[in-house]
């Protein structure tokens, strides 16, 4: 909270400096999936925004339209700003499954290791060995959240026996495996979607993190969270801010500049923070709601970690028939996330 408080503090000195009647050369329009109430929105991509606006001295401005206001479904953002229909999206990588297989890497159980802060430094880090999946896009920089716990809004999961025969949304095709390998049935669905979802029993609970609970008062239809000993999480989702190729291109180099110093390991390790920061509204709205939280057992613990390791293995075995080295991929990022992780 202290790096996102200064990253939040930084952006309002800057934005202080900057005069109101300079001209702005250029207008950006950003699109995303989420509710202006969305602490995505209001305490990342706004702030973001602002900041580019503010360093570019004014004249860079950026429209965001949250939301959906743009028209589409989420999983069309990546079209949207591959074919310039938007500038700049916020999008959710599992959204549109088998383009960004490289990326996939860090959003596995076991590789992600609970921490929001150091994958996102470690995505960012890691670009070069990503650059594959990004180039139909300019990325300015990818992040995830602090990891997927279990919501249930009926049967409360305190073994893996309890969660087979359960109905879960998945936020991606790894999820979806995990939820296999539990004995559960995964079912894909954009997060804005979950509630009503719930609500209907089309779904019994979801693999989420504690941040989106407040945006989509899932605090009032939960019964119980099922997370792992430890701070540890059943892998996490990964997402990416990107803007379309020939707008970057189109911007005097001075702009771009302003636009590189916002992107990338520049904000990975703010980005991460805030990321971090946002699961407190979650827990505190659950917890005052009465909703259970269930830390399993070590025993129960194991369990689940036996079916990551599968999970693992797929997705090596699953991207080697695309000509990848999964198992490299899995070694660099598991490493990458090591050297992000501060040492106590």
């Amino acid at each position: 909270m202290k790096m996102r408080t200064q990253f939040l503090s930084s952006i309002a000195a800057v934005a202080m400096t900057a005069t109101a009647s300079m001209a702005q050369e250029v207008t950006l329009i950003m699109h995303h999936f989420l509710p202006p109430v969305a602490s995505a929105h209001k305490d990342m991509l706004q702030p973001w925004a602002e900041k580019v606006q503010a360093d570019s001295g004014g004249r860079i401005a950026i429209e965001i339209f949250p939301a959906m206001s743009m028209g589409g479904k989420p999983n069309e953002l990546y079209g949207q700003v591959r074919d310039g229909t938007a500038d700049i999206v916020w999008t959710l990588l599992g959204y549109t499954p088998g383009v960004f297989t490289r990326s996939e890497v860090f959003e596995l159980p076991l590789v992600h290791a609970g921490s929001a802060e150091a994958t996102t430094i470690a995505m960012n880090a890691s670009l070069d060995l990503l650059a594959e999946d990004f180039e139909d896009v300019h990325v300015l920089f990818l992040h995830t959240h602090d990891g997927n716990l279990i919501h249930s809004a009926s049967t409360p999961v305190r073994s893996l026996e309890d969660a087979s025969g359960l109905k879960l949304r998945t936020p991606s095709r790894t999820g979806a495996w995990i939820i296999e390998g539990i004995g559960a049935e995964p079912v894909g669905m954009p997060v804005p979607t979950l509630p009503e979802a719930l609500s209907k029993g089309v779904v019994d609970g979801a693999l989420i993190p504690f941040e989106i609970v407040p945006a989509l008062k899932l605090q009032e239809l939960d019964k119980s969270t099922t997370e792992l000993p430890g701070g540890d999480r059943f892998g996490t989702s990964t997402f990416m801010v990107a803007m379309n190729k020939d707008a970057y291109e189109a911007l005097p180099d001075d702009l771009k500049a302003v636009i590189d110093a916002n992107s990338g390991a520049n904000v990975a390790a703010e980005i991460g923070a805030i990321w971090e920061g946002f699961e407190t509204g979650g827990e505190t709205a659950l917890s005052d709601a009465g909703v259970e939280r269930i830390v399993l057992s070590d025993e129960e613990a194991a369990k689940f970690n036996a079916v990551s390791e599968q999970v693992v293995q797929r997705w090596i075995d699953d991207v080697a028939a695309k000509g990848i080295d999964g198992a490299a991929l899995v070694e660099q990022a598991r490493a990458a996330v090591t050297a992000a992780t501060p040492r106590n």
